[in-house]
């Protein structure tokens, strides 16, 4: 049985197998503790998306994998 408490450690819900207990946490969409008394996991559940170059929280995403292929690292 996993729990599933929010930041002031109220149990928000119960489930029986941690797949259930990630998909409450993601309707919840709050900070949530999942544990089962011998595993925890923190945080918030769900899925980010970058769309027009723009975080969900208004941030700029311009990060990009390729303008980083081949520079040398500063030390």
């Amino acid at each position: 049985m996993y729990k599933v408490y929010d930041k002031e450690g109220f149990v928000r819900g119960k489930a029986r197998d941690l797949a259930m207990a990630m998909e409450m946490a993601k309707y919840l969409d709050e900070f949530v503790t999942i544990t089962n008394g011998t595993i925890e996991v923190v945080g918030m559940f769900g899925v980010d998306s970058i769309e027009d170059g723009v975080c969900p929280d208004g941030i700029v995403y311009d990060w990009n994998k390729k303008s980083r292929i081949g520079r040398t690292k500063s030390t």
